[in-house]
């Protein structure tokens, strides 16, 4: 088989893969009704085109292991930070120390920090705001004293293996 033909098979599954998933994706959004599989099937072409053309084949390797340990993290960190969040507001005792921590990302800039960024985003407490001169992230967060930096750190080193990016885990 050429080196051409071996692309076109990439492609195809990688097309066959993702169209399916959107399918179980607009499955579980919308239901199985019959007469909205003609919008359904349309949404899901123009989906996988759209995905293909922002993340062409081969760019990621994702781990589900990995995905799923990011997944366990990110909830877990969302119901600890979600209340140390409450808690810092609702008591007059618990100062908020507001801030600003920059953190120097190892992903290089582009799609995948762009995904981390807003990965990090959704942790209660923490808002990435942007990048300085150097690249490097500028988070928000409510408290200064937390180990911010090290947490990014940790979440970076769980997002690469997940999507597998690349970085080593050095």
């Amino acid at each position: 088989m050429s080196d051409h033909s071996a692309a076109d098979g990439s492609l195809v599954r990688s097309a066959a893969s993702r169209a399916a998933g959107f399918f179980g994706l607009w499955l579980i959004l919308a239901g199985a009704d019959p007469a909205d599989l003609p919008a359904g099937l349309l949404a899901i072409v123009a989906a996988t085109w759209t995905s293909l053309r922002l993340l062409p084949d081969g760019s990621l390797h994702p781990s589900p292991v990995a995905l799923a340990r990011l997944a366990l993290r990110f909830v877990h960190l969302s119901a600890v930070a979600g209340a140390d969040a409450a808690w810092r507001a609702l008591d007059p005792r618990m100062p908020l120390r507001s801030g600003f921590v920059v953190y120097p990302a190892r992903l290089p800039p582009g799609l995948e920090l762009n995904a981390f960024c807003t990965l990090a985003s959704l942790a209660p407490g923490t808002l990435p705001s942007g990048l300085d001169d150097n690249g490097a992230i500028v988070v928000h967060c409510l408290d200064v004293g937390q180990p911010v930096a090290a947490h990014l750190a940790r979440d970076e080193r769980l997002f690469t293996q997940a999507l597998g990016c690349g970085l080593d885990n050095g």
